[in-house]
């Protein structure tokens, strides 16, 4: 009974490192480019690429699907706020 993921859930993990890795190598260059010194690049690169990859997952944690409780069925009369006793 367990479904497979699709292939965009799959890969979603590699798009966030990726995503990562671009932002962490975007600083690294910046920095390298303007100070000229290999191992602050490196340094800023390694900074930004674990800023921006805990940044990401927090991200996707926001936004992942909420999924109700094993235990709550939407169809049960009576777990809605709507299906009690109306006044008036």
């Amino acid at each position: 009974m367990s479904t497979k993921p699709s292939r965009a859930e799959r890969f979603r993990p590699a798009e966030l490192l990726g995503l990562a890795m671009a932002f962490g190598l975007f600083a690294g260059l910046v920095v390298l480019i303007t100070a000229r010194d290999v191992t602050l690049g490196v340094i800023f690169f390694g900074v930004a690429f674990i800023v921006a990859l805990i940044v990401l997952a927090m991200l996707a944690l926001v936004v992942a699907p909420d999924l109700p409780p094993k235990g709550d069925d939407p169809q049960k009369p009576g777990t809605t706020p709507n299906d009690g006793p109306r006044a008036g």
